[in-house]
């Protein structure tokens, strides 16, 4: 009777706990909202006669847009670095995520996954708060401007990594708690 409750332990601890396959979606959908808010053109918008992306601002002096890159001005492309590199890490972190569950040496994985996406969260809130200070700082427009989709986009990827991180902090010996 003792050595089958000892197997069944052995079986329990060695399947995919619910609060880590949830973690790993929160960084799948961060992943997916990352490359969404990068790609997006929309990140400053102002009464569809300006748009400011990542990559290039546009604006409508008459009835045509005239648009140019934005990567000639330093803190664009420091917004636009950080935000990569905390995707890219974010991307890092799913691969380990997604091959520990395949190769089935899970818990060693958790803390490197935690902290790559804690440093992911830290350049990512760097980057987004960055952008709309240098925004407002050296950009002057006449008319309202608003902080469109992709900016919004980029901080719901910021969220669910560190939803993410925080999913894999947690002790998996104390997994009855949550239950």
């Amino acid at each position: 009777m003792a050595s089958s409750a000892s197997g069944m332990e052995e079986v329990r601890s060695s399947v995919l706990t619910p609060l880590k396959l949830v973690g790993l979606v929160c960084i799948f959908l961060a992943l997916c909202l990352d490359i969404g808010a990068v790609l997006s053109p929309a990140w400053v918008t102002a009464d569809n006669q300006y748009y400011l992306s990542l990559w290039e601002s546009c604006r409508k002096p008459t009835n045509h847009w005239i648009c140019e890159s934005t990567l000639q001005s330093d803190w664009q492309i420091a917004t636009l670095a950080l935000l990569l590199g905390g995707a890219a890490i974010i991307l890092i972190a799913f691969l380990v995520g997604l091959i520990s569950i395949c190769v089935g040496s899970r818990r060693r994985f958790y803390r490197p996954v935690a902290v790559m996406l804690f440093a992911a969260v830290v350049l990512q809130v760097c980057g987004l708060v960055l952008y709309p200070i240098k925004f407002i700082e050296t950009v002057t427009l006449k008319i309202y401007h608003e902080f469109n989709w992709g900016y919004g986009l980029a901080w719901g990827a910021t969220i669910f990594s560190f939803g993410g991180a925080i999913l894999y902090c947690l002790n998996p010996k104390n997994y009855e708690d949550y239950y």
